[in-house]
Parts: C-alpha cells; structure tokens; sequence
C-alpha cells in the first residue's frame, strides 16, 4: 500500500514539474564567419536542444546537431574578407594602438558585409517571408545589428552574446558602468590599475570606438529596413531593447567591474569533459620526466607566417629546457627542431591542458584557450597579436596566471626565462589558486546560460532587468543638469551674501565717516 502511495506520489510530482517546463522555439543568428566565435554558440545550442526546445540556427559552420527539434541553415559567405590566416606580427606599443584605432571602422565593415550576406541567403528570405513564430532570438552582438534585425522582425526578445570582453559600443545598450579610470577598453593592453596616461589612452580610445559605432548605426538602419522591409524610425533606441548578454569572460580573469542585471558572465561555458588524448601524444606526455609545454597560436596564426628569427630563438630556448615541447605547427617540417619538441598540424587543446604532466603553455591570448589554461590551472607565456588578446594577456598577468611576452622583444633569453618563472612552483601555485577562482561559481556556466535565456523567454523579455539608465539622455546619467542646478544655486547664494556684505560694509563705513566729520 505504502509504495503504490509512493509510486503515486512520484508520478503527481512529475505532473506538476511538467506543467511548469517549457518548450520555446528559439531562433540562433550568429552573422560573423568567424569559427572560433561559434565554439562559445555551439555548446549552448546543443544544450537548448537536449532540454526540449526548439532551435533554428543560422550558422556559418555545421554543428552536427541530430535531433528533430533543430533545423541549420547555413551561411557560406563568397565574400569574406578572408581572416583566414594572420600574420604573426611585433608591433610597437604606439603604431598596435594606431593599428586598433583604425581597427575599428575595418571591424565595423565587416559587420555590415557579413549581415549583407545573411539577408542574401533564399533559405533566410523565405524564413522572413514565412509565418513563423518565436519565444525568443539568440544571437551574436559584435559588429552589426544584424541579430537585432531578427529580433525586430519576429517581435521577439533578443539575448545576445559577446565571445570576448565587452565592446565598448556594447556597454550603451545595457547602460552597463564602464569607468576607463579602471576598466581597460577591448583591445588594449592595460589592466584595471593605469597610470595617468594609460588612463588618457583608454578613455580616447573608448570614447573613439563608441564614436565609430555611432557612425555605422545609420548604415546598419538602412541594411535591416531594406531587407526586412519594416520602418524602423531609430535603431539607436531599438538595440536599447535587447534583453540581456551573455559574455565570455569571468571577473575572477578578467578584473572586477560592476555589472548590470542583464549582463552575465559565462566564461568557460564552452568548456566540457576532458576526452582520451590520441596514442602518440599520449605517449609524449608521459614519458616525459619533467613534464611538458605545449604551444599553439590559435586556429588563425599560422606556422609559415612565424618570424623565422623568432622560431629560431624560441627553439634555442626550448633546447635548455629538461621539459618537452608539444608545439601546434601546420607546417610538415620544422629546420632547427631539437629532440624534445614534437611538431603536429592538430592537437586537442583542452584535452592536452587538461593532462596533469602539462607544465605551461604558451599562447597567443585568445580568450577560449585562455579561459581553458586558467579553467585547468595552467600558468601561461601570453604573446598577443591582434583584437581582445592585449586585453586578455595582461588580465592573465594581473591576476597571476601568466606573464606576457610580446613578439618584439622575444629572444632565446627572455623566452628561456619566461619559460623558468612560470616553471616554479611558487607560480604554478598562483595559477592553480586563479583556476579555483574561476570554477568557484553556484551555477556551471551551461546552467547559468540555459537559466537566463529561459528566464528572458519566461518573462516575454524581461524588461524589468534593465536599469533606467538605459533611456536616460547622457547629462540625466552624467548629472549634468543637477550639477548646473547646484551650481546656479552656490553661484546664486555667493552674490546674495556679496550685495549683504558689501550694503553692511558700506553702511558701516558711512556711519564711520559721519562720526569723523
């Protein structure tokens, strides 16, 4: 009797969770073609799927999601700009910042292009022209209003995603605190604590790319009503509607800064289950005594374009060392190579980092291999080139868990000795203790992104999440009007006192001089 009361129960239990879950239809837009932005989408996208919603995903790159509730449709772009491969490069500290100013107008232009071919797709007309409803639209803020264009036509709430830091024209949507007294602007290679004139340049710098932005808006404007056929009379005050962000980074990384409700960090969302590593690279990393570095720049910077000057000290370098040397080389042959280095197009990244005979890596500062470095405790030799990696290369440094070694200045010597520092055990300590930071959080970063996009979808938008300061013209934020005010107020009050004192001072010295006379 007991257990079918039991069983009972259960079965009422079930019921009821059931009428509180949702299946949302849920559009995904992600315009920019870039694969390493689709890495942070692509594990949310599958998660949303095995929970029961349904996703329509417009992508560059296949996901591979079998499943009844997704549908893909892709996005092969004739004309890219053509990032495939980036130059390794060592820029001075003044012509990388000229290089970043001019960067981005460049960035804002793609953008555009890159919706331009969104809109060209007949598989995406005929979703515009279709009937279709949906709960929500998921899609990628970087450098277009491409995603709030979705939005706008199927009159759905918008939760975007940024893969790197913040971008400063991003902070204006949510009215989110951005101080350049203390947070460094995407792109640069400050942290939170600058001198006088890092401060000068970050505040020019950030309020110039908002100045850009600003100028791209009408642009953008005339490409969504264009293809959209709407009115839209200000696309300034529509993007302003966006529900909420998610942004690939951590304050545990990437320095304390005040957020608004509606933005939330999801750095390491990317981040899953260590997988067997293959037999060869297994075997190297085992059989090394002294354990191993490994060493890659990314999916973009390729082995050809490294100086050769620069190759050549760091294998020098990697000669002195008792550790191994896995180093990601898309080239067949490496001139030079010692014995302890071993040279592969591919290797598994997260699964090597994760391996615990994996010493140190050096990296180029992309913001998924350095969330995975931190996530596995290993400390790293940053070398930034381009984008957010300056940014994210002295916020490793900052908060222990790297050093930075820019290309200029890389020789056999300061490599070897960047190489030593982050060898000892007293700096492993420093990056184990930033990976216990990073992983200590209430909610993996999965459960965090699922539970805030079915929030927003819960809520038809959730409007209440933005702070007024969203709608405010910029004396209200600023206080403009109630400094003046004040100001009027202390002038107003000193001239008052000035004509008393001066009719009492006058008096007295009227009285003075009858008494004299």
């Amino acid at each position: 009797m007991f257990a079918k009361m039991f069983g009972l129960r259960i079965v009422f239990s079930l019921l009821c969770l059931a009428g509180f879950s949702y299946c949302y239809n849920i559009l995904a837009v992600f315009p920019h073609e870039g694969k390493s932005h689709q890495w942070i989408f692509g594990p949310i996208i599958r998660e949303l799927v095995n929970r029961g919603h349904n996703v329509t995903a417009l992508v560059h790159h296949k996901f591979n999601i079998e499943s009844k509730n997704y549908r893909e449709i892709l996005l092969d772009n004739p004309n890219s700009l053509g990032l495939e491969v980036i130059e390794m490069k060592h820029l001075e500290s003044s012509s990388a910042w000229l290089t970043l100013m001019l960067g981005f107008g460049f960035v804002l232009e793609e953008g555009l292009m890159s919706c331009e071919n969104v809109f060209s797709k007949k598989k995406v007309s005929e979703l515009l022209e279709s009937d279709q409803k949906f709960d929500l639209v998921f899609g990628e803020l970087f450098n277009s209003e491409c995603s709030q264009g979705f939005s706008l036509r199927f009159n759905a709430p918008l939760v975007g995603i940024s893969t790197t830091v913040l971008i400063p024209w991003h902070t204006e949507h949510f009215a989110n605190p951005d101080n350049p007294a203390y947070v460094p602007t995407n792109g640069l290679w400050f942290s939170d604590r600058m001198c006088f004139w890092q401060r000068v340049l970050n505040f020019v710098t950030d309020m110039y790319a908002k100045r850009v932005y600003h100028q791209y808006l009408e642009a953008n404007r005339n490409l969504l009503q264009k293809h959209l056929k709407i009115e839209i009379p200000d696309l300034d005050v529509a993007r302003k509607n966006t529900s909420l962000i998610f942004v690939n980074t951590h304050w545990s990384l990437t320095h304390s800064r005040p957020l608004v409700p509606s933005v939330v960090d999801i750095g390491g969302v990317h981040i899953g289950q260590a997988k067997r590593l293959p037999q060869n690279i297994e075997k190297f990393i085992n059989e090394s005594t002294h354990g191993v570095i490994y060493f890659s720049l990314g999916s973009m910077i390729k082995g050809h374009t490294f100086p050769q000057e620069k190759r050549e000290a760091f294998l020098k370098a990697f000669a002195r060392l008792p550790q191994r040397v896995l180093w990601k080389w898309e080239n067949e042959t490496m001139p030079g190579k010692p014995d302890n280095v071993m040279i592969q197009k591919w290797m598994p990244q997260f699964d090597i980092l994760s391996h615990p005979n994996v010493k140190a890596f050096i990296s180029h500062g992309g913001l998924l291999g350095t969330t995975e470095a931190v996530h596995c405790g290993v400390p790293m030799v940053v070398m930034p080139q381009y984008g957010d990696q300056h940014t994210n290369a002295k916020a490793v440094e900052a908060n222990g868990g790297g050093v930075v070694l820019y290309l200029k200045e890389a020789t056999e010597e300061t490599v070897y000795q960047s190489l030593k520092t982050i060898l000892e055990p007293e700096f492993r300590a420093k990056a184990k203790a930033l990976s216990e930071r990073f992983r200590d959080r209430p909610m993996s970063p999965m459960d965090t992104a699922i539970y805030w996009v079915e929030y927003v979808a819960r809520h038809k938008g959730a409007p209440h999440m933005k702070t007024a300061a969203v709608d405010m013209p910029l004396y209200q934020y600023l206080l403009l009007d109630v400094l003046a005010f004040l100001a009027a107020i202390i002038l107003l009050f000193s001239y008052i006192s000035y004509k008393i004192l001066s009719l009492v001072f006058r008096s007295v010295f009227a009285k003075k001089k009858v008494k004299q006379n």
